[in-house]
């Protein structure tokens, strides 16, 4: 296949594409008989896995499949980013396991049983102004509030930040996305640098009244906690906050977002879900996860010489692993281009593939999404979107920024 095929994979025009283009070439790519090499004018390149297997082998061996120095940009970010995004995505033991231990250890069984309460109160109030409302953009009334409530709340963010960190997530995440990179001229880094700034400022403000005066949320858990004698400092805390805020945000608000859209789209699956709600959620979200593929790729560095499905992969080489190709394989998906509430099995990589960068928020995220999906359509079950969707200019996230929605 020509290389300036290939470099269809860097090009925003071509993640702008209708999704059945962008599933046709990803076809494509995982029936080609060798390595899919993508040469970038910015940067030395990398090589596309598309196949399910190659994304689960190097999922499983972080060792030769290496997180650093980056796992979210094709090109190694400038110095003055490097240092805000340094979080246990774009790390590799023993400082990811050390930082993964500290924070899973502060989810204590208060503090889920507290976020799970506010996710359900949360919802009916969501719902409940939906309701008022009527017909509205989904994205901005709907699936934003979510996920950035219950983060914020987790971790003890007054309410008066709220849009300062929504407007921060939605930049730092566009890549490329002319709403989002800033009007007055300045170059991505810069804004890049600003924000994440702005997140850890006020993440280690937070920290420093919480050790002041502790609280029951997330910040105090994490400022005090001593796992083998080891804690957040000042910087750990702020990455894990712009990790969070960002992750949790996005992939719920979008995996959100997807559902409405493709229960509109396709109305058979709609109605089997809403004839038996509690019974289908659990089956509809992993088949929602898996379709939409919120986060679309994350990057490796090979730290070694390795030879996976008869091709050897050099010291240095950096691989793209395609979590949306990955969920679209013919031999491990049946059908896999349905939209299929009932699929089982599902082994979807929608929230990565096993392995120790598995997504620490996943069991939240399900829950967040199933919770607001059984409100909206328990209370409203004629909800749907009302036009296309207004796709955000991204390769890394699957995002949908406008969503109008009537019921």
């Amino acid at each position: 296949m020509p290389s300036l095929v290939e470099q269809k994979l860097s090009s925003l025009d071509f993640w702008a594409k209708p999704q059945a283009e962008r599933d046709e070439y990803f076809a494509e790519l995982r029936a080609e008989d060798r390595p899919v090499f993508c040469p970038l004018s910015d940067g030395p390149g990398f090589y596309a896995l598309t196949r399910y297997e190659q994304v689960a082998e190097a999922s499983r061996k972080p060792e030769v499949f290496s997180s650093a120095p980056t796992a979210v940009s094709l090109v190694d970010p400038p110095p003055q980013v490097t240092e805000y995004i340094g979080s246990m995505i774009s790390m590799d033991d023993p400082g990811h396991a050390r930082l993964r231990r500290i924070v899973s250890r502060s989810f204590t069984p208060r503090l889920v049983e507290r976020v799970t309460g506010d996710v359900a109160a949360l919802a009916r109030r969501i719902v409940d102004d939906l309701a008022e409302r009527g017909p509205c953009d989904f994205v901005e009334h709907v699936a934003m509030p979510m996920p950035l409530q219950i983060i914020c709340s987790m971790m003890g963010i007054p309410v008066s930040a709220y849009d300062d960190v929504i407007d921060a997530t939605n930049v730092i995440l566009a890549v490329g996305d002319p709403d989002h990179v800033g009007a007055d001229g300045r170059d991505r880094p810069a804004v890049l640098a600003e924000k994440f700034s702005y997140l850890h400022g006020l993440m280690a403000d937070l920290g420093r009244l919480r050790r002041e005066k502790p609280a029951d949320d997330l910040v105090t858990a994490l400022t005090s906690a001593n796992v083998d004698g080891e804690a957040l400092n000042d910087r750990d805390l702020g990455r894990f906050f712009a990790l969070l805020v960002i992750a949790g945000n996005e992939t719920t608000r979008n995996a959100l977002s997807h559902a409405v859209v493709l229960l509109t789209e396709h109305s058979a699956q709609k109605d089997v879900l809403v004839a038996d709600l509690d019974g289908r959620l659990p089956s509809a979200v992993e088949e929602i996860v898996r379709y939409a593929s919120p986060v679309t790729w994350m990057r490796r560095t090979l730290s070694r010489d390795h030879e996976m499905q008869g091709h050897v992969y050099r010291a240095g080489d950096r691989v793209i692993l395609y979590y949306n190709s990955a969920n679209r394989d013919e031999n491990v998906f049946r059908d896999p281009h349905l939209f299929d509430i009932t699929r089982s099995p599902n082994p979807h990589v929608g929230f990565g593939s096993p392995g120790p960068h598995f997504c620490l928020g996943a069991h939240l995220a399900r829950r967040e999404v199933t919770v607001l999906l059984r409100e909206l359509y328990a209370r409203l079950p004629n909800l749907h979107a009302t036009d296309a969707p207004v796709r955000q200019r991204s390769s890394f996230i699957n995002g949908i920024k406008v969503l109008p929605c009537a019921f």
